[in-house]
């Protein structure tokens, strides 16, 4: 097992002390802080403060604070009066701006996302692979939900929930190509396809999960390694809860991250397809 690697030295704990400030500070503001104000608070120079958040991070401040306004925006949405009050709540402070970046943040309109998915389309269907039950739901933008399980209507309730008002819509033949892809991809036990993705997760969930695409088929990490590469060594739970709410199976390859011993942790899917995932890969990445 091959561990990432890195020439940086560990944050130090007054250096991790102040980044996590300084994003309680970008959380609770209404507008994103000055870098001159950040770096501040966090008593360093801009650029080197710019360079040991993006380093502590694995993203820009500003990066940061667009993650944190879509949170809030998803937050505000379903409460707020109108989509406008619930766009300048989240600090949206230009209404054209907003609308021109909105469908792309949510995956639909805002209006439909307000409304739990109301008129919005989710086109899914449900069939058989190897591993038993496996569903494959789409927005316009891409695969959103790759589902493993001993039977559909599970699979199809966990769908329903998370969208709960969304027109779910049988796909189409076209469709059902794309669930044959999908399908391909357990059978081969390779991640690397070029599927379109719907990814939704906070900044730090898709952090993790990105790191999780760059694990080579026939390895593992531990949520440790994963932890490191992303450059928050101290947040191996929150990596193990990020690796939990994965919403594709396989195509973002969860399966491949392990206990510190070797051994197999919980998988959403259950431990025995785990298991099977990771023999599958590493029995055809055997040399011979």
């Amino acid at each position: 097992m091959s561990k990432p690697r890195s020439d940086q030295k560990p944050l130090t704990d007054r250096q991790r002390t102040a980044i996590a400030n300084v994003c309680r500070l970008i959380e609770s503001a209404s507008e994103m802080p000055a870098l001159d104000d950040m770096a501040a608070a966090a008593h360093l120079s801009p650029f080197h403060f710019h360079r040991l958040f993006k380093r502590a991070l694995g993203i820009s401040p500003k990066a940061y604070w667009e993650a944190q306004r879509q949170r809030r925006l998803r937050n505000a949405l379903p409460q707020a009066p109108t989509v406008t009050e619930a766009a300048l709540e989240a600090g949206y402070n230009s209404g054209a701006r907003f609308y021109a970046t909105a469908s792309k943040t949510l995956g639909m309109k805002p209006t439909a996302y307000r409304a739990g998915g109301d008129g919005h389309s989710v086109y899914f269907a449900l069939g058989q692979c190897s591993l038993g039950c496996l569903l494959v739901a789409a927005t316009e933008q891409g695969v959103c939900a790759i589902a493993l399980g001993d039977e559909p209507e599970p699979l199809l309730a966990d769908l329903e929930r998370r969208f709960p008002r969304a027109e779910l819509r049988g796909g189409d033949a076209e469709f059902e190509g794309l669930v044959a892809q999908v399908a391909g991809l357990i059978e081969q036990g390779d991640s690397s396809s070029e599927l379109p993705l719907d990814i939704r997760g906070t900044a730090f969930q898709q952090r993790v999960w990105q790191a999780l695409t760059q694990i080579p088929r026939g390895e593992t990490r531990t949520y440790r390694e994963i932890s490191e590469a992303i450059g928050q060594p101290r947040a191996s739970r929150a990596v193990a809860a990020a690796c939990a709410a994965n919403p594709l199976a396989v195509a973002i390859p969860c399966h491949r991250v392990v206990r510190s011993d070797g051994s197999l942790s919980g998988y959403r899917w259950g431990v025995d397809r785990k298991a099977e995932l990771l023999r599958r890969e590493q029995v055809r990445t055997e040399p011979g």
